[in-house]
């Protein structure tokens, strides 16, 4: 899950927007009443606070998921698709 939450400041409608978008001096316009909203870290709106939170919580895991992936080891019984050329058939013989 990359998006988050976001509640409208104007007409309370939530919708969506990706976390990696939700950063400091982002801003987008709502949907449904088409206020404009501006993302601050240091805004005092509940709604623009609880965005901000939830979007650096699931950057931080998107982080830590890729982190994850590039220090596991591959599977031993698999070839990699790099490596997965072709093979000699057993009856063919140059």
């Amino acid at each position: 899950m990359s998006s988050v939450q976001i509640q409208c400041t104007r007409c309370k409608n939530v919708f969506r927007d990706r976390a990696g978008r939700l950063q400091d001096g982002y801003s987008r316009q709502c949907p449904s009443c088409e206020v404009v909203l501006f993302f601050a870290e240091d805004s005092q709106h509940p709604f623009v606070k609880r965005a901000m939170r939830d979007a650096r919580k699931v950057r931080k895991e998107m982080r830590e998921a890729d982190a994850a992936k590039l220090t596991a080891p591959e599977p031993q019984g698999q070839q990699s698709r790099r490596f997965a050329g072709r093979t000699r058939s057993a009856g063919r013989e140059d």
